[in-house]
């Protein structure tokens, strides 16, 4: 398996060009094969690109102890995060050359707590992909068992910055 690569300066992140120069799906995939780097996010809340196909990414993490809130359990922002993030890339999958997206708006339903060090996977999959939009769902569960512990929906607009030809 590529370690993935961490990027600490605006300076390592990809640029416009560079971005708009893949489609949607060859952009994720580079960023799992450690081709492209990592999103910063990824390396604070330690997840990392798990699987890349058309309309479907998963990531692989576990929360950790900075991520508890003052009462003892996993801060609901680490699920958003999470969910957001797969929900959001799966959309991107299906993004054509030449666009980006961004996500509009999204909603988790956190079914149970998680413990610190639980690893879980967190997938996403694309149910709509338009000109202007993109639709997702996700799921957090558990690796060992497949316990269910968030899901959540997603609405990302998808805009088309220049001819991807």
């Amino acid at each position: 398996m590529v370690e993935p690569v961490f990027a600490h300066s605006l300076d390592a992140l990809p640029d416009q060009a560079r971005l708009l120069s893949l489609s949607g799906r060859a952009f994720m995939e580079a960023m799992r094969d450690g081709a492209l780097p990592h999103p910063p996010i990824s390396e604070t809340l330690n997840y990392r690109l798990d699987t890349v196909e058309d309309g479907r990414v998963v990531f692989r993490g576990a929360p950790e102890f900075a991520h508890m809130n003052p009462m003892g359990t996993v801060h609901g922002g680490w699920y958003g995060t999470l969910l957001d993030s797969c929900m959001a890339c799966a959309v991107m999958t299906k993004v054509p050359k030449g666009s980006v997206y961004t996500t509009l708006e999204y909603k988790i339903n956190i079914i149970r707590p998680l413990s610190v060090g639980t690893e879980i996977l967190a997938e996403g999959i694309t149910s709509h992909s338009g000109r202007s939009t993109g639709v997702a769902e996700g799921t957090i569960r558990g690796v060992e068992d497949g316990t269910l512990y968030a899901t959540g929906s997603t609405t990302c607009m998808i805009m088309k910055i220049r001819d991807g030809a």
